[in-house]
C-alpha cells in the first residue's frame, strides 16, 4: 500500500488543468450561462415550482476536469447532480456549472499555462451576482466540494453570498496537503518533490521536473499551483461573516476529518458535521479501500442518507 497516497494525490489533481478534454452529460433543468471575457460558462438551474422566492445553492465542483455533475473522464459518480436533485426535492433551487474549459464550457478554455486559481474564484463570484439579480431567489448559498470549498469561501465573501457550505474541503494550504500525502512515499519521491513544493510556495517555477512527478508538477501547471498555494483556507474562512456549514466524511481518502476541524475552528459562524461512513464523493462506504474506490465510478449509488438532511436544514435555517 506504499503507493496509495501518491495515487490519491494523482487522482485528486489528475490532469489538473487539462482544460480541453471532457464531454459533459446533458441533465434535466433550465440551461443557464454566464458570459465572461474568455467565453460562456454553461450550467444547469433546477428550480422547484413555487409561488414565492426560495433559496438557491451554487454548487462548485472539485479539482481537475470535474464537470457540473461531479464526474470526470476517469470516474462517473453523479455526486453533485444528486445533491442538486435532492435540494430540488426539498424545495431548494440550485445552480451547478461546468468550469471554464470543461464539458459544455469548453469555449471558455484558457491555456494551462495561463489559467490561475483566481479565475475560478472570479467565475464563482460572478455566478453569485447573477443569481442575486434573479427575483425567484430569496437567498444565495455557495456550496463548494473539495477544491471548490476554497474557491467557494473566497467567492462567497467577494460576492456577499448569504451562506457557505464546505463539503470535503481542505483546512490547510494545498501545498501542505500534498506534502502530507507524499510523506508515506519512498524517500526518493519526497526528496524529488519537496524541493519543488518549496520553490512553488515561494512563487518560483521549476524548469526540471522528475518524470515520475510530471502529473503534479509539469511546468505548464506550475503557475496555477503557485496561485493556489498562496491561499490559506483557515484565513479565508475566518473572513466570512455569514453562517457556515462544514461537512466532512470520516472515510474520505483524500481529506481527513482534521481538515474540517481546522476550518470549523477558524470560522466565526460555523457548524461542523462529521458524516459517518461517507467518502470523498459523498457516498456511503466501508473502511475497505477497494470498496471505497469503487464508489467513485458508480453513478447509480445514492448519496449517503445522512448528508442532505444537514445541508437542507442549514439552507432552510438561514434568516
Amino acid at each position: 500500500m506504499k503507493n496509495r497516497p501518491l495515487l490519491l494525490v494523482v487522482l485528486l489533481f489528475w490532469s489538473l488543468l487539462r482544460v480541453q478534454a471532457q464531454s459533459g452529460a446533458v441533465t434535466a433543468g433550465e440551461p443557464i450561462e454566464l458570459n465572461t471575457a474568455k467565453g460562456s460558462l454553461k450550467g444547469t438551474l433546477l428550480v422547484p415550482a413555487s409561488g414565492k422566492p426560495m433559496p438557491v445553492v451554487l454548487i462548485l465542483s472539485g479539482s481537475g476536469p470535474t464537470d457540473r455533475d461531479g464526474n470526470n473522464p476517469m470516474m462517473q459518480n453523479n455526486s453533485l447532480k444528486m445533491v442538486a436533485e435532492e435540494l430540488h426535492a426539498q424545495g431548494i433551487a440550485s445552480l451547478r456549472y461546468d468550469k471554464r474549459g470543461i464539458a459544455e464550457s469548453k469555449a471558455a478554455a484558457m491555456s494551462e499555462f495561463d489559467l490561475r486559481f483566481d479565475h475560478y474564484v472570479q467565475d464563482a463570484a460572478a455566478w453569485v451576482q447573477q443569481l442575486k439579480k434573479d427575483k425567484r431567489f430569496s437567498k444565495v448559498v455557495v456550496l463548494g466540494h473539495s477544491e471548490g470549498s476554497l474557491i467557494g469561501m473566497i467567492a462567497a465573501r467577494q460576492s456577499k453570498a448569504d451562506g457557505f457550505i464546505s463539503l470535503a474541503g481542505a483546512g490547510q494550504p494545498a501545498d501542505k496537503v500534498i506534502r502530507q500525502q507524499l510523506m508515506m512515499q519512498p524517500k526518493m519521491v519526497t526528496e524529488a518533490a519537496f524541493p519543488i513544493l518549496d520553490q512553488l510556495v515561494q512563487g518560483h517555477t521549476v524548469a526540471e521536473v522528475n518524470p515520475m512527478l510530471a502529473s503534479l508538477f509539469r511546468p505548464s501547471v506550475q503557475p496555477y499551483l503557485i496561485s493556489w498555494f498562496k491561499y490559506d483556507p483557515q484565513a479565508e474562512i475566518r473572513k466570512l461573516t455569514v453562517p457556515v456549514l462544514v461537512v466532512q466524511g470520516n472515510l474520505d481518502l483524500q481529506v481527513t476529518t482534521n481538515e474540517a476541524t481546522l476550518l470549523a475552528t477558524a470560522a466565526p459562524k460555523s457548524k461542523l458535521v462529521e458524516v459517518e461512513n461517507m467518502n470523498h464523493v459523498l457516498k456511503e462506504t466501508t473502511m475497505d479501500l477497494k470498496a471505497n474506490m469503487a464508489t467513485y465510478s458508480n453513478p447509480t449509488l445514492p448519496l449517503t442518507p445522512k448528508l442532505m438532511p444537514e445541508v437542507v436544514g442549514f439552507v432552510k435555517g438561514l434568516k
